[in-house]
Formats: C-alpha cells, sequence, structure tokens
C-alpha cells in the first residue's frame, strides 16, 4: 500500500502538472520532430491514462514535489527522448545526472522525475519491470529495450521465416522479466497450413497464449485489443519481415508507419522501425514497437532459460551424475526421455545453446577469452 505522504505527494504532482502543461505545450509548438512524434496521438492526458499506478506514487516525497514533475518516456531517439506527462508532450535531454550504470539512464515506457526549469532529468523511478539485452558486439555493454511493459506481444510470421529457437529466446526474456507473453502468428493469409505453425508454438511451452492474424485486416486483428486497455501498455518484439509495423498500423487504426515487402527466397525483411517508441491505441492502452532483433543475445536469463525447459531441467534431475552433460554418460536420464519420445534432440540443443550463451554473456573478459579458446579447440578437433 503506498504511503499517505506518496499519496498526498502524487495528487500535488499531478495538479503541478496540469498548471506546468500548457507552458510546455506553449514551449514545445515549434519543434517540428515533436509535432511529428505526436501525430495521431493525444496531446493531452492524465498520468492514469499513461500507465500511473500507486507502485510509481509511493516513490516520490512531498520534497520530490517542489520543482519538478513526474512524465514517461514515450520515444527514444538520437540524443533526445519524447516524455508526456499530465497534459504534456516535450523533447528533452535523456541525460541523468550521477547516472553510474546503463540502468540508470531511461529507456522507452520508463517514469522519470523531470525538473520544469532546465528539464534535466533528477532520476529515473523504480520500474516494474526492465527488458534488456545484450548489446551486439564483444564488449559487455548493456542495451535497454523497454521498462514498465504489462503484456509481451511474440511476433512471428507464418513463412519461411518462423523459428521455434528465435521465439524461445523471447520467452526466455518474457520469463525472466516477469511479463505475460502473448505469441502473434503473422501473414496467414500467405499460407494454407497455419494450424502447423500453431502447433509449432504450443510445442514450446503448455499453456502459452497464442493468437494467429492477418496484419492488414483490422477486424482480425481487434481481438489483440484485450490486452491493450486503458493504462496498459504492450511491448511488441519479433525480428525484421514478420510485419510488426503492419500490425501496429492496424492496432492505430492508420498508416502512420512505414512498411516494407519481404524479400524473396528467404521471406525476411527490412527494418521499418528506426526508434523505440509508443504508439497510442483506440482502447486506451500503448503499444511500444521495438527496431527487429536479429542478435538477441541473454543476460542473467538462467531462470528464465529453466521455466522455459523446465521438462529438460526436471528430467535432469534424475541423471545418474549431477554434472551429467547428457552425451554419452551412463544413466542419462535426458537421453532416456529424448529415446521414448517424450523430449525432443532438437530443443536439447537449443536448451544447451541458449544456457551456454547465458553463461558466455556472464562471463568477465579473461573467462570469455577461456571460453573462445576451448571453442575454437572444439572446432578445430571436429575438421
Amino acid at each position: 500500500m503506498p504511503s499517505s505522504v506518496g499519496v498526498k505527494a502524487e495528487r500535488l504532482f499531478t495538479a503541478k502538472a496540469v498548471q506546468h502543461a500548457h507552458l510546455v505545450m506553449m514551449a514545445a509548438a515549434s519543434s517540428d520532430a515533436l509535432r511529428k512524434h505526436c501525430n495521431g496521438c493525444a496531446m493531452s492526458q492524465t498520468l492514469e491514462e499513461l500507465g500511473w499506478r500507486p507502485f510509481f506514487g509511493a516513490q516520490i516525497s512531498e520534497d520530490d514535489v517542489a520543482g519538478c514533475h513526474p512524465a514517461r518516456v514515450m520515444a527514444v531517439h538520437r540524443g533526445k527522448i519524447a516524455v508526456a506527462g499530465a497534459g504534456a508532450m516535450q523533447l528533452i535531454p535523456p541525460y541523468v545526472v550521477d547516472a553510474s550504470v546503463p540502468e540508470d539512464h531511461p529507456t522507452v515506457g520508463d517514469w522519470v522525475l523531470v525538473d520544469e526549469v532546465t528539464l534535466e532529468i533528477r532520476r529515473v523511478l523504480q520500474r516494474e519491470n526492465l527488458f534488456k539485452r545484450q548489446a551486439p558486439g564483444t564488449d559487455k555493454k548493456t542495451q535497454l529495450i523497454a521498462a514498465n511493459v504489462d503484456t509481451l506481444f511474440i511476433v512471428a510470421s507464418c513463412n519461411k521465416d518462423f523459428s521455434p529457437a528465435r521465439l524461445e529466446r523471447y520467452l526466455v526474456l518474457a520469463q525472466e522479466v516477469g511479463v505475460q507473453p502473448v505469441v502473434i502468428l503473422t501473414k496467414t493469409d500467405l499460407t494454407d497450413t497455419p494450424d502447423m505453425f500453431a502447433a509449432a508454438v504450443r510445442d514450446l511451452r503448455p499453456g502459452l497464449l497464442i493468437e494467429a492474424v492477418n496484419g492488414r485486416d483490422r477486424v482480425s486483428v481487434a481481438r489483440l485489443a484485450t490486452w491493450c486497455g486503458r493504462g496498459q501498455t504492450v511491448a511488441l518484439v519479433g525480428s525484421s519481415g514478420v510485419g510488426k509495423s503492419t500490425l501496429v498500423n492496424s492496432l492505430r487504426g492508420s498508416d502512420g508507419i512505414m512498411t516494407q515487402a519481404i524479400r524473396k527466397g528467404d521471406d525476411t525483411g527490412h527494418h521499418t522501425t528506426t526508434v523505440r517508441e509508443m504508439h497510442r491505441l483506440a482502447g486506451g492502452g500503448w503499444l511500444l514497437d521495438t527496431p527487429g532483433m536479429r542478435e538477441l543475445q541473454l543476460t542473467d536469463a538462467g531462470s528464465g532459460i529453466a521455466e522455459i525447459f523446465d521438462d529438460f531441467v526436471e528430467a535432469a534431475e534424475h541423471c545418474r551424475f549431477s554434472n551429467c552433460t547428457h552425451e554419452v554418460e551412463p544413466g542419462c536420464a535426458v537421453r532416456a526421455a529424448i529415446a521414448d519420445g517424450r523430449l525432443s534432440s532438437t530443443r536439447l540443443d537449443r536448451w544447451r545453446r541458449l544456457a551456454n550463451e547465458d553463461i558466455y554473456n556472464r562471463a568477465s573478459p579473461t573467462e570469455r577469452r577461456a571460453l573462445d579458446r576451448i571453442a575454437t579447440r572444439g572446432s578445430t578437433r571436429k575438421k
């Protein structure tokens, strides 16, 4: 339960934010970039409509109210972010004074306290959840993806680009963060066997929510609005070319997001989303679109991997040896389950790959070099 101080401060915040909104909107009216981002979005909304909850109100004090107001990060651009508060939207610098780690900086979906005079971010409020990944490359930089998400739409297309392994990566990410995943199968109009793709998804995890839609048919897409009610936030992830931008356009009831045709031959596509941003939906919710992520790497996702592959974890508990590698050891319960059809060797390979990736991403630079040498020796022996 929020404290009385937090509730009082939250009320003061709301009143001050509304009063401050008119000044901000007048100052921001000359910004072409801001008007472009706000195209199709309501320029006036309450904090609750933006997703404000007692969880955030409990974090503020009466001292915080003096000279600042809460705002939610609606889009992340190069060198600036678009934020919205009670009745106002503005572009501000993304930098946080005294920030020491990547998690101290704001990402789309975050709630921040903004100084009313300098427009500097005083601090990022504690998040309900945070999606992050290992940035592409060999260094251990962390890239923040989205914060304060209620539901994760994992989008996959019913064509040659369909990949159970990629879906499992997103499921691990959702499990690790603690957000409900919903798998959205798109481009159902381009296949005669949509049930085959749905069955492949169901094999990944019992009870997984699945919706098959034609992204260009707004009637078909309308049932997804169940997860997009007032103040609710849905994140959208998936590789390039699966129809994310088309899906967003249908949910918004507009064609404001550029889409591109898939490449012939491999059914993959090009990135059509260049910034992470939140889109207002007719039902009052917010849909967060992210650039396609071909190189999704896992960071500290051990528990998420264990949950998604809980059938393998359970079987491994019955192996004769606690350090069993599930290859040639006698008494391996995992190999026995594969032999009698309860588990599959394909999923075993994916489990190993994700587990090894997680170990590698958590390793220090010295440990990584040692793992690289082991991998090189192993590949040389296979040749």
